[in-house]
């Protein structure tokens, strides 16, 4: 495996709540930069965030902290929130470590499915 996990493994939240995922990793603590991923149905998969221990949240393009939070306190895991979750939400997001190296760039990752739903069902 890739050594990394992300919790929860498929998210169901309703429509206005927050989406929030955890990603964990075994590797050693040069692995200490992580990047997480959306991608939405029928489209490819974009970066969203890049985070350290020791930075702010970098966003890429359209993405902001008005709609994503990444925290990251230590090397071994991280988290990401997406917040008032709308329809649009729905889609796979992807949790990534990397290790800083001048002359490897090793490169682990693992996902989550996202749906938002406008009702709750109970059984």
């Amino acid at each position: 495996g890739s050594g990394v996990t992300q919790t929860p493994t498929i998210l169901w939240e309703l429509k206005e709540s927050d989406a929030l995922m955890n990603c964990s990793h075994t590797k050693d603590s040069s692995y200490y930069q992580m990047y997480w991923y959306r991608q939405l149905p029928g489209e490819g998969m974009k970066q969203v965030v890049f985070i350290t221990p020791s930075s702010q949240p970098d966003y890429s393009g359209e993405f902001s902290k008005d709609k994503f939070s990444a925290r990251k306190a230590v090397a071994e895991s991280g988290s990401f929130t997406v917040k008032k979750l709308e329809t649009g939400d729905s889609g796979m997001y992807f949790c990534a470590v990397s290790e800083h190296s001048d002359t490897d760039n090793k490169y682990s990752c693992t996902k989550t499915p996202v749906f938002q739903q406008d009702v709750i069902y109970h059984v």
